[in-house]
């Protein structure tokens, strides 16, 4: 078995024009003085990375890497969670997600998808370049619109969108598998790939890919009212990240999984900092460390409620206290009788 890494923080929720958020070194100090051992690192603000030198300049990459180290971290995995929104965008929502792509794209969905495909092909180089073996991103959505049946989806939609997702990410996994790095999607409310059937239909046309994993979040099962635990057990083979983020879902007499179009603080399902949701975390990390989960314990800070700046301050003890180290023998191997193989056939009467 193998003991998680971590604790790890997913940058995305912290970055902004205010120190020590606001450049590579300082939010890196910020992080490790908090007790984070590795940072998650999101490829779109040049700040922190510029994506394209990290695919193509060994020297760069390797200097990125010295900044890190120099706070005491390691980079724990890259994020194109925005650009992989791109590849695959229903036209109801072109404008709404014009503002992930920079401005020479915008207004031009196919210049914007292959501007994000692009991005996603330097992410698996830049990967390598940093000596990373995962890499995280969501699948776009052609249908989600389409998510309840009302009115009646006409006959062929589903499958007709799953081959499109597919054909576009083919290509895309292969230049990861190119690259030996597994992209792992966040199965994630807005996505195609949302739950296990829906990636299950999405591996059907990847033919399995061996690059087509999963990055386990169980927040966002809470709020579709799914087994988050039973999860691990089907897909542990494919889940090779993990966000450590909490949830919680109360529903009433007047709300449910849909929300009402509710804001976050009202919503019957809503993310909380970690220990304050109904995630059982004790479970999850058990069940990661049976199944060798070989990544890192990343904290994904989300909370309707709670500062920021509190959520990563508790959330890397948390993690800590969470995580397994996981035993070199067994309870009982006090009571071995040190028997071989010869009396065993004995015992057996063979």
């Amino acid at each position: 078995m193998k003991t998680i890494k971590g604790p790890a923080i997913f940058l995305a929720q912290f970055i902004s024009e205010q120190a020590p958020f606001n450049s590579l070194e300082s939010i890196c100090k910020w992080a490790s003085d908090l007790g984070y051992k590795g940072i998650q690192m999101p490829t779109l603000d040049s700040r922190f990375i510029d994506l394209k030198l990290a695919a193509e300049s060994q020297t760069y990459a390797d200097e990125l890497k010295g900044k890190v180290a120099d706070a005491g971290l390691e980079i724990t995995e890259l994020s194109t969670h925005l650009q992989g929104q791109l590849v695959a965008v229903h036209p109801a929502y072109d404008q709404l997600f014009d503002g992930f792509a920079p401005a020479e794209v915008r207004g031009n969905p196919a210049a914007r998808q292959q501007w994000a495909v692009q991005q996603l092909k330097y992410a698996a180089q830049a990967s390598r370049n940093l000596g990373l073996t995962a890499h995280a991103t969501f699948s776009g959505a052609l249908l989600w619109p389409y998510v309840y049946p009302w009115p009646q989806r006409p006959a062929g939609l589903v499958e007709t969108g799953f081959e499109e997702l597919g054909r576009r990410w083919r290509p895309i996994l292969d230049v990861f598998d190119e690259q030996g790095v597994d992209l792992c999607y966040e199965t994630h409310a807005g996505e195609d790939i949302h739950d296990g059937i829906s990636f299950e239909r999405f591996l059907e046309q990847v033919d399995n890919h061996p690059r087509a994993c999963l990055l386990y979040d169980p927040s966002h099962f809470i709020l579709q009212c799914l087994d988050y635990l039973e999860f691990i057990d089907i897909y542990h083979e494919r889940i090779k990240m993990f966000h450590v983020k909490d949830a919680e879902f109360n529903p009433t007499g007047r709300q449910g999984v849909y929300g009402g179009y509710q804001g976050w603080v009202d919503r019957a399902g809503r993310f909380r900092s970690l220990g304050d949701g109904q995630v059982d975390f004790t479970s999850i990390f058990s069940k990661l460390a049976q199944y060798n989960f070989p990544g890192w314990a990343v904290l994904e800070w989300e909370c309707a409620l709670k500062h920021p700046e509190d959520g990563a301050r508790e959330g890397a003890p948390f993690i800590q206290d969470h995580i397994i180290r996981v035993t070199d023998k067994a309870f009982d191997d006090f009571a071995a009788s040190g028997i071989d193989q010869s009396l065993n056939k004995e015992i057996l009467g063979l």
